[in-house]
């Protein structure tokens, strides 16, 4: 019998829905699980180092494995150990002993001041003059020179720490972490920081202090060597404003005058030898332990595109448990940054379960020791596994504020490159807004783990959610209450739906930059593109006269 044309058409429709691709989903109950499973007390807060983050590590290969996402590691495996190097104060107390006009005065450690020593073990002690070198910036693309006429070859350099006012606050921020490096290759032989009225502002002296009173921690390099943030000029101390207006006497220029001018928009405080000199002191004990990022790879499909990569990176690791103290010590690191790792995961599950492959490879990366200063990250632009010169792009996953419904986005980093119109578009297309950066005093830029990618040259972004439809309370209230706390764990009132739409966003972003006929550009004239990737091709930047 003649089948009706209706029944005919309603079957083809039938086998050609079945045959066509399925859009990739994104699940509430997947994120809440990765999340449960990260943030739980059994992992310990997953600090570099400890048994805690080895067991994220594996759950995080696992799952790779199971969604047949290739190793992306070392020797065939999905780890890339990274040796990690720890300094801390041992023997005698850190001293800071400051000699002016008036006399001798004793600085005390973690509380007047904090002292930095030497990463690799030993004693670091200098004692000479001091001299103020402004901000202590050196920079021919911004036009800064501040040791300009100054001398500080064996001598202790005293700078602000800060940025000036009225700079892109992105730069502003990079500047500011080559202060020791600047200052050591001027012949200092230690540096003494104090923090500007601006800078105090956003990090209180008490916390300040604390971090900089903390074990340094940086990795080690394949000689043996340490690097990071604190391998440089040691020792050095931050100083607490309110103790430091000593340093000035007899100089002609007080602290408060100092302040008062760098309070000012392009305020550019002199720099001056001064009447003082000090004792920088410090023995510390060195441990090395290792800890690995997790690396996996899903292979792009376009013969002449697939041996580029965009890179999605999560730090894995968080803080521990807390030494001291009664009660929950264990710092669970549910939205930092389990929730960057289960929106990692969701969508490695995107792109490894679409009936279409993406044109470029995809390489996902869970870094280690992101809080002990963006190491991992560091260590893996230095050295990564693929060639650095085929990263077209890397996202960077950390601490999506998911306690309310956001409808708009920050991409920190995004106006340096045609990233920004990338992430705007992908956004736009899921009614979310791309807004700019709402903290720029945070200096969050040079807080996460895109910096290190952007040094190697990399166009790179950090994603976070917003503060519109209620985000700035919550990220208030977060930051106030949860954030580097046993309370950040998964009794707070997590939206599991906003997760897998974070994790969507995501998914149309990296898709986007890996099916791109050409790769993502620094903007012409920019400054991070013309400092880190002087010869590769620029792009012009909207609304820029052509």
């Amino acid at each position: 019998m003649r089948k009706p044309l209706t029944a005919v058409l309603v079957a083809l429709l039938t086998i050609l829905v079945r045959a066509a691709p399925a859009e990739p989903d994104f699940s509430a109950a997947r994120y809440k699980a990765h999340v449960t499973f990260l943030a739980d007390d059994l992992l310990e807060g997953r600090e570099a180092g400890t048994r805690g983050h080895e067991l994220a590590a594996r759950y995080i290969a696992s799952q790779f494995e199971l969604l047949d996402v290739r190793p992306g590691g070392r020797a065939g495996s999905y780890f890339d150990p990274v040796t990690l190097i720890e300094a801390t104060a041992t023997g005698a107390p850190p001293a800071v002993v400051v000699t002016t006009p008036s006399g001798v005065r004793r600085l005390e450690q973690k509380r007047d001041a904090g002292i930095v020593g030497p990463l690799a073990g030993g004693t670091a002690r200098v004692d000479a003059p001091l001299v103020f070198v402004g901000y202590g910036m050196e920079d021919a693309a911004m036009g800064f020179d501040d040791y300009q006429g100054l001398d500080v070859r064996g001598k202790i350099a005293v700078a602000l720490f800060g940025s000036p006012k009225a700079i892109d606050s992105e730069i502003g921020a990079h500047l500011t972490t080559q202060q020791r490096r600047v200052a050591a290759a001027h012949g200092a032989v230690g540096m003494m920081l104090i923090p500007t009225r601006l800078m105090s502002a956003a990090f209180p002296w008490d916390k300040l202090c604390e971090i900089a009173s903390a074990p340094a921690i940086g990795w080690v390099q394949t000689d043996g060597t340490p690097a990071g943030r604190a391998a440089g000029l040691t020792p050095f101390a931050f100083i607490d404003p309110a103790t430091a207006g000593d340093l000035f006497e007899a100089s002609g220029t007080s602290l408060a005058q100092i302040l008062d001018e760098a309070d000012k928009d392009r305020g550019r405080p002199k720099g001056l030898p001064l009447k003082a000199s000090a004792v920088l002191s410090i023995t510390t004990s060195a441990r090395r332990f290792t800890s690995p990022e997790v690396i996996g790879v899903i292979d792009g499909a376009d013969p002449a595109l697939k041996t580029e990569y965009v890179a999605l990176m999560a730090h894995a690791d968080h803080i521990g448990v807390t030494a001291n103290g009664g009660g929950d010590r264990i710092n669970n690191g549910a939205l930092d940054n389990a929730a960057g790792v289960a929106t990692l995961l969701e969508v490695a599950r995107a792109f490894a379960t679409s009936a279409e492959r993406p044109r470029r490879s995809i390489l996902l990366i869970a870094n280690t020791a992101e809080e002990k200063g963006l190491l991992g990250a560091e260590y893996f632009a230095r050295n990564p596994t693929v060639p650095a010169a085929r990263i077209t792009a890397a996202i960077d996953l950390d601490m999506p504020m998911l306690l309310y419904d956001f409808t708009d986005v920050v991409a920190y980093g995004a106006t340096h490159s045609t990233l920004q119109g990338v992430v705007d578009r992908a956004a736009g297309s899921m009614n979310v807004k791309l807004s700019p950066d709402p903290m720029p005093e945070q200096a969050v830029f040079v807080r996460s783990d895109h910096y290190p990618m952007v040094k190697a040259g990399i166009p790179a972004v950090m994603l976070a959610t917003g503060m519109a439809n209620g985000g700035a309370a919550a990220w208030g209230r977060f930051l106030s209450r949860n954030y580097h706390q046993p309370s950040d764990d998964v009794t707070q009132p997590i939206l599991w739906q906003a997760g897998a739409k974070f994790a969507e966003l995501n998914y149309r972003i990296v898709r986007s930059l890996a099916d791109a006929d050409t790769p993502p550009r620094w903007y012409e004239n920019d400054y991070f593109g013309n400092v880190f990737a002087p010869h590769a091709a620029k792009a012009p930047r909207p609304g820029a006269p052509r």
